[in-house]
């Protein structure tokens, strides 16, 4: 059993192989904080890690003067009965009141993990694979409990939280703040790390100092979680890296409003919250009404960075996706969206579609602009039926045409959004989130729809599925492009307007799990103006993102090396497109854009048709490797070796899980001249085998490769004599392949 309950001494020890969190209920009944981070070994009693001292101008709970909430580390704290600092929840009372005092009740444990109603959430297919406390606390004032669920499973440094919040009173009641999880470390001698960024530049890794006051990240944007912000932050210790040190992860599995935030008291311990942002938020609660927080993801590693993000893909790739496409690599395909955008019709689809065929892929997606009157983007948005004038057989016709060419068919949907010159807009303009007598903002000429209401799925819902059963249809990419703005659900009262964001989330969930129940087969990749959805909430429903709208190689770099400090390899959207790009107008080779675009899942976003021959050829050689390679590098251990963001040239590696083969992916976005030699090492290789290893033409022992490193130097380590070859200029690449013998 790895969590044990101290009945004496009332604590609760959570623990596997490599983890230990432990709990206590204190002398008020209220839970505690005790320990978080490698395991410890078990004792009778842990009550010696409960530090209390008296200090002047507290709010004391007993009369010693000693006892005070505002400086013990709490499980689930609330603000103003003793504790000044940022509460964890708030509920609002008939009164006016937001004390609230919420002391144990009792305590499950049991193997297994549940599922979360309406919500996505990590999982387990044996129970053997988890423990579970639910540990039940409840207010005898306003006769309401709290059920805080941990989950830790057997062989990952992994701990799940959620709330769950049940009233059982006559008044009414009011969450303000429901926050998924919390903890109080015991200093802040940390760096936080986030992803942010912007469209075109998502998951950028950025590191700063805790300090005193508030540190935190957020989205408000409430139909994602935002290109802006990813719902994750990371403390690390100040001398951690990728291999070496402590590290605490936070992941929310959810994909709309959040806040992860890190307030250090003038003591200097550290609390950590996330979970979805109490801006904009209230949600009532009658006698027998809950409400279900969405999940916080902890991690612990104290080997770095790269075992963290290991734990992460792990979990994430295994046991938060699911259907038929988690374990399956992926299919390598062409979109259309860069080779015609809305300029397009049956035979042109058909030639693009014929050449890939030829080269030798495997999936074809037709992108934006094949229903309604869609021929920009002004139009057409919620009609989702085809457009006969540009495909005269529609969907159904040319999915079987693309499919007897041997290839699959892919389609791209937004089911979100809808123009106001569209026959949905002009049926029911009352689906549309708008707010009485104010301005209505757009963005791309869209506006959005009012999935908090299910008659509003329901309705999209019967377009797609007329669509999708009557074709031959195997992947869906389904994207959203347009943040909130003037939210506000028409001939809903006032109430239900502080819970609209949070329905439309689970709205957007419920559209997602209407379509895979009915249509398991189909491969889902959610998208989101690029990757401004890209959480783990989604992943949970779509195995896959599209990982950023900048499809340039040299920026992938920074997105993809940022993309995987939390999300496995498998689920990043990226391809090979045309040149000059058309987000940065840079002209990278083709084989960096391959280079590149091979750590994830593959595909082309460009008119096979304009390549030429030699290009074509160098194509079908990329497919090939790709089809070699892709079970490796979408399920093998992913490290990372070299940061784009701090060197100047990036390289990563992958590892199978026998040890037997790994991929080294080396990076330099700009010629040098006359520059060191260089090496890297590696990581994760059989330190007593040997390989070998392709370019350099050698073979090496594994602890070689591991301790003295993979050389790396190049014509750049010298004067440059010779003319441009390939392995000379700007935007080089290459990739080791390395077996062992």
């Amino acid at each position: 059993m790895s969590i044990i309950f101290n009945e004496k001494s009332k604590e609760f020890h959570l623990f596997n192989n490599e983890i230990s969190y432990i709990i206590k209920v204190l002398e008020n009944g209220q839970l505690g904080h005790l320990y978080y981070g490698k395991k410890i070994n078990h004792r009778e009693d842990f009550s010696h890690l409960v530090e209390i001292k008296r200090r002047p101008m507290a709010p004391c709970y007993f009369e010693n003067s000693e006892f005070s909430m505002e400086h013990l580390k709490q499980e689930y704290p609330s603000y103003g009965a003793g504790d000044m600092r940022y509460p964890a929840y708030e509920i609002l009372q008939e009164n006016g009141s937001r004390i609230t005092e919420f002391k144990y009740k009792s305590h499950n444990i049991f193997k297994g993990k549940k599922s979360l109603k309406g919500l996505p959430a990590t999982y387990v297919e044996k129970d053997e694979e988890a423990t579970t406390l639910e540990i039940l606390i409840y207010d005898e004032v306003i006769k309401t409990e709290i059920t805080l669920s941990y989950t830790i499973y057997e062989k990952l440094p992994v701990i799940t939280r959620n709330a769950k919040f049940k009233s059982y009173s006559d008044e009414k009641l009011v969450l303000t703040n429901a926050m998924s999880f919390s903890v109080d470390l015991p200093d802040c001698k940390y760096e936080m790390i986030e992803l942010t960024g912007a469209w075109s530049r998502e998951r950028t890794v950025k590191t700063r100092k805790l300090d005193h006051g508030i540190t935190s990240i957020y989205s408000m944007r409430g139909s994602c979680s935002s290109s802006n912000y990813n719902p994750f932050i990371a403390l690390k210790r100040f001398n951690t890296d990728e291999f070496f040190g402590e590290v605490y992860g936070f992941s929310l599995v959810y994909s709309g409003n959040f806040l992860a935030q890190v307030e250090v008291d003038t003591y200097d311990v550290s609390r950590v919250t996330l979970g979805i942002n109490p801006h904009n938020f209230s949600w009532g609660l009658k006698n027998g009404e809950e409400f279900q927080t969405p999940e916080v993801v902890t991690v612990y590693s104290n080997e770095g960075l790269n075992k963290m993000s290991q734990t992460y893909h792990t979990l994430y790739r295994t046991r938060l996706a699911r259907g038929q496409w988690r374990d399956k690599v992926r299919p390598i395909l062409v979109n259309n969206w860069e080779a015609t955008y809305f300029d397009f019709n049956e035979e042109k689809i058909l030639s693009i579609a014929k050449k890939a065929k030829e080269l030798g892929l495997e999936l074809f997606v037709l992108d934006d602009g094949w229903f309604g009157e869609r021929n920009q983007d002004t139009k057409g948005l919620g009609d989702w039926y085809p457009n006969i004038k540009k495909l005269p057989s529609g969907i159904t016709g040319l999915s079987k045409k693309v499919n007897e060419l041997g290839l699959s068919f892919g389609l791209w949907i937004e089911p979100e959004m809808i123009n106001k010159d569209s026959d949905l807009y002009r049926q029911h303009p009352e689906y549309v989130l708008a707010t009485p007598n104010r301005n209505l903002s757009h963005g791309r000429n869209q506006y959005i729809l009012d999935f908090s209401r299910e008659e509003v799925v329901e309705h999209i819902y019967k377009m797609l599925d007329k669509v999708i059963s009557e074709a031959q249809i195997s992947y869906i990419k389904w994207d959203m492009n347009r943040c909130m703005s003037e939210a506000f659900s028409s001939g809903m009262d006032s109430e239900y307007q502080g819970k609209l964001m949070h329905k439309y989330i689970l709205g957007v969930y419920r559209l997602y799990e209407k379509l895979i129940s009915k249509f398991p087969h189909i491969l889902f990749e959610s998208c989101a103006s690029g990757g401004a959805r890209f959480d783990p909430g989604m992943l949970y429903y779509a195995p896959q993102c599209w990982a950023s709208d900048d499809s340039d190689a040299i920026e992938r770099l920074k997105i993809q090396y940022g993309t995987s400090i939390v999300y496995p390899i498998s689920s990043i959207g990226s391809h090979v497109s045309a040149i000059p790009n058309h987000q940065v107008f840079r002209n990278t080779p083709i084989e960096t854009r391959a280079n590149v675009a091979y750590f994830g899942t593959f595909g082309y976003e460009l008119d096979l048709n304009n390549l030429t021959n030699e290009e074509q050829e160098k194509v079908k050689e990329q497919v090939e490797f790709m089809k070699e390679h892709r079970e490796l590098i979408q399920q093998g251990k992913f490290y990372r070796i070299s940061s784009p963001f701090e060197e100047k040239f990036t390289a990563w590696q992958v590892v199978s899980e026998d040890k037997k083969t790994s991929l080294v992916g080396f990076y330099r976005p700009l010629q040098e001249v006359n520059t060191s030699f260089k090496r890297i090492k590696l990581f994760g290789l059989d330190p007593n085998a040997e390989y070998y290893v392709s370019i350099n033409d050698t073979v090496n022992y594994g602890d070689e490769l591991m301790n003295l490193g993979l050389i790396v130097s190049d014509i750049s380590s010298g004067e440059i004599r010779e003319k441009y070859d390939g392995t000379n200029g700007d935007y080089h690449s290459r990739i080791y392949i390395i077996k062992k013998k």
